[in-house]
């Protein structure tokens, strides 16, 4: 199993992945860091578990006109939702465990 460390928020997580998903982990994280430092531009530093919710609200927003506009393909609408639903999960796991320290 493949271990990354990303940095959100200037906060630094190792996060576990399939060996060989490393550099499209990093990819995705530094996406998500770049859009979170957008949201604490317009917001400010209102807490990383807050930003990360705000943030997964605007990614599922995304998600729904992408498939609006016939972006994604509907075959391929459950798996993508599912991909979603999983990463929500684990960002609201690294939230609240980032609350309780």
């Amino acid at each position: 199993m493949g271990q990354v460390t990303v940095n959100l928020n200037g906060h630094h997580y190792t996060i576990g992945c399939a060996d060989g998903d490393e550099g499209r982990l990093k990819v995705l994280a530094e996406d998500i860091d770049k859009r979170m430092m957008s949201l604490v531009d317009a917001v400010g530093q209102v807490g990383d578990a807050r930003l990360l919710v705000m943030l997964s609200l605007l990614l599922l927003d995304e998600l729904e006109e992408a498939r609006g506009a016939g972006a994604v393909p509907s075959g391929e609408d459950d798996a993508t939702a599912e991909a979603i639903e999983s990463l929500a999960a684990r960002m609201e796991s690294l939230a609240e465990r980032m609350e309780a320290t």
